[in-house]
């Protein structure tokens, strides 16, 4: 085990631990071993094999005996012993916003309650209100609380994440009180889901910025109020937590609750070796954590951090510690894609097959929204559940697309639709469509919808071979997930990214939210290939074409740039590139 799962059983050993109702002290030791865990700046393995743990200030021998034996073993008897003996009805109960260990262990103490359905039903027959501590308007918060939970889950599409947060935001911006605020955590990050949204704001008046949060049209519930923190439910069931800093103290906030775990632990351990200490509250003159103004290194903005420890300026999006320190040390950090650098999508669907809207309409719309080409890339006839084109009826949309231009140009417009398939790629590899029908079409995009095996070498060799036609632009969603609602199917994206390298084959990020596919963690290993990315909405309503911004945000976690995705080119320079691989 690596120090961040052992750490994470420590965590839970602390809570475990309190729930019994063991000595605070005994419980607070495992909570401060884990974030010692979290900081260390070499591999928890090899200081258990060099028997360096005791070197660690508040490791006693009990807890070297009990990691060591988690780090060599993957269990811990312990742990496994205080996991039975706690019904797991009540760390579930834990999950129920503003229920914490004390409140678990005094329901289970007094009224029995071991689950939440139990819990549930005691609060409905008035039971918890009686309770000593509890009373009428507690209950009714975990009424509420276990609502929540049941409706909503605790994991959710940043999508629905930007659309409940901007709202916001926005407002927060136009409060008087506020100087400066942003979102922060994996949201900022951009990760494709988020558990939670984080608000960062400065202000000199932080009641009065939240009792405005907690008043916002967007809030439907608060689950904890303070005179600087806040803690609500908002729209589509996310919780969503705001911190109030001085201004002073906002740029280390800032960078602090964006980075990752792993970024901040990176980030700490710079701010170490320069005789520094970098922590939420600033950056201090100092051996030993502090929060001391006098000792504080003035830094107006996160760049000032970057730089004065060395570093240039990192993205929000980057700081995953995947390779983003040793960029910044040399300067090489990459000028990441903008989404109003996209000119279009190349995979889209028309009312001919399961899409919403007509050719006409599609059009009109992506003019008005200001793109230079929409591809109209209906299913093949194999996708009947999505009412997919027989070639007779492709060859008659192909006529009516150009009908279509030939009426745009004449009106002036500079716009394009170009002609397209999602051809299904079938069980043995072969395309839907035979060559001389693909040859027809500006755009073909082959995906796999069906026929998924178990066996990982099967998808892989369908999914080569049709990246092996030369009438394939490009792959659509490469694993088929459903993100929160279906696994990947299993298929060796790299196999595939070097084959893609070898034929000229482009990879798509589909940026429908519920599937970004090709995962963000793929695309620096495509883009050292030389491998081309096509940011496409897959869209099926015109609506759908605002899935550019979505998708440009994972491109840039990806590390992309302009120059790595194809549809950033104007309409002239991608139909040279679409013509490149019939060509070879």
């Amino acid at each position: 085990m690596d120090k961040e799962q052992v750490a994470d059983i420590l965590s839970e050993i602390g809570v475990l631990l309190e729930l019994k109702g063991e000595n605070p002290f005994k419980t607070r030791a495992y909570a401060n071993a884990a974030r010692t865990l979290e900081t260390l700046n070499e591999p928890l393995e090899k200081i258990v094999a060099e028997q360096r743990l005791g070197e660690i200030k508040g490791f006693g021998d009990a807890l070297q005996k009990k990691i060591t034996e988690l780090v060599t073993t993957g269990r811990m008897t312990y742990y496994d012993e205080l996991k039975a003996e706690t019904p797991p009805g009540l760390l579930e109960m834990l999950q129920i916003p503003g229920v914490g260990p004390k409140k678990v262990k005094a329901l289970h103490d007094q009224l029995g309650i071991k689950t939440v359905e139990a819990l549930e039903a005691a609060c409905k027959a008035g039971k918890i209100a009686a309770l000593a501590g509890f009373g009428e308007k507690t209950q009714t918060k975990i009424c509420e609380g276990i609502e929540f939970r049941r409706a909503y889950a605790s994991r959710h599409h940043v999508s629905e994440a930007l659309v409940a947060a901007e709202p916001i935001l926005e407002s927060l911006r136009g409060h008087p009180d506020v100087i400066r605020c942003s979102t922060a955590g994996s949201l900022r990050r951009f990760k494709e889901v988020v558990g939670d949204v984080d608000f960062l704001v400065s202000s000199k008046k932080p009641v009065n910025v939240i009792e405005y949060f907690t008043t916002q049209p967007g809030v439907l519930n608060i689950v904890a109020k303070g005179d600087t923190k806040a803690t609500v439910i908002i729209t589509g069931g996310i919780q969503a937590d705001l911190r109030v800093v001085t201004d002073a103290e906002f740029p280390f906030a800032l960078a602090y609750f964006t980075g990752s775990k792993e970024h901040n632990i990176v980030m700490r351990q710079r701010a170490i070796q320069r005789g520094l200490r970098l922590n939420e509250y600033g950056l201090f003159k100092s051996k030993e954590e502090t929060r001391d103004p006098k000792l504080l290194v003035p830094c107006k903005t996160e760049e000032e951090i970057f730089s004065t420890l060395d570093l240039a300026y990192v993205p929000p999006e980057l700081r995953e510690d995947h390779g983003e320190f040793l960029a910044a040390e040399k300067g090489e950090l990459p000028r990441l894609l903008e989404w109003t650098e996209l000119k279009g999508s190349l995979h889209n669907h028309s009312n001919w097959s399961d899409g919403h809207a007509t050719l006409e309409e599609i059009a009109n719309h992506m003019i008005e929204i200001g793109c230079d080409y929409w591809a109209i890339t209906d299913h093949s006839k194999s996708s009947f559940q999505a009412h997919g084109l027989e070639p007779t009826r492709l060859r008659d949309q192909i006529k009516q697309v150009k009908k279509l231009n030939q009426t745009l140009a004449e009106q002036g417009s500079d716009f394009r639709l170009l002609t397209g398939s999602e051809v299904d790629i079938l069980k043995d590899g072969k395309l839907d469509f035979d060559d001389d029908l693909l040859a027809e079409l500006d755009v073909v995009v082959a995906s796999l919808h069906a026929g998924f095996s178990q066996n990982e070498a099967d998808n892989t060799n369908r999914i080569i071979r049709a990246a092996q036609n030369p009438y394939v632009h490009m792959l659509g969603h490469l694993t088929g997930r459903l993100l929160l609602e279906r696994e990947p199917y299993k298929v060796n994206q790299r196999a595939i990214i070097d084959v893609c390298a070898e034929t000229g084959t482009w990879i798509e990020l589909n940026s429908n939210p519920y599937r970004f596919d090709m995962d963000w963690r793929l695309w620096p290993y495509a883009k050292s290939k030389g491998v081309k990315c096509v940011i496409n909405c897959d869209a099926h309503r015109n609506e759908h074409a605002g899935f550019l911004r979505l998708g440009a945000g994972i491109a840039r976690k990806g590390w992309l740039t302009k120059s790595d995705v194809i549809n950033t080119l104007p309409l002239d320079k991608l139909m040279k590139e679409l013509k490149k691989k019939r060509e070879k």
